[in-house]
């Protein structure tokens, strides 16, 4: 990923009242935004490691789910 800037671009500042005021959070949703921009329109990933990761990700957000459905006693389990 050396194609990826060095560091997201400067945000503007922000108005008097905007909720976003953690500078952190701020800079790392454009560090994210940056990543994003500087990857669309490429496949970064071959066939098998989206189909890989997809199914990763449908096990992990059915175990997401099915501790959030269990209330308190499924939540414990995590701890």
């Amino acid at each position: 990923m050396s194609d990826l800037p060095a560091s997201p671009q400067p945000t503007p500042p922000l108005p008097q009242g905007d909720r976003r005021r953690n500078p952190r959070l701020r800079e790392l949703v454009d560090e994210m935004m940056a990543t994003i921009r500087a990857a669309s329109h490429r496949d970064l990933w071959s066939p098998e490691e989206r189909a890989r990761c997809e199914a990763d990700m449908a096990r992990i957000m059915d175990s997401v789910r099915s501790h959030a459905l269990g209330g308190p006693a499924a939540r414990a389990k995590l701890d």
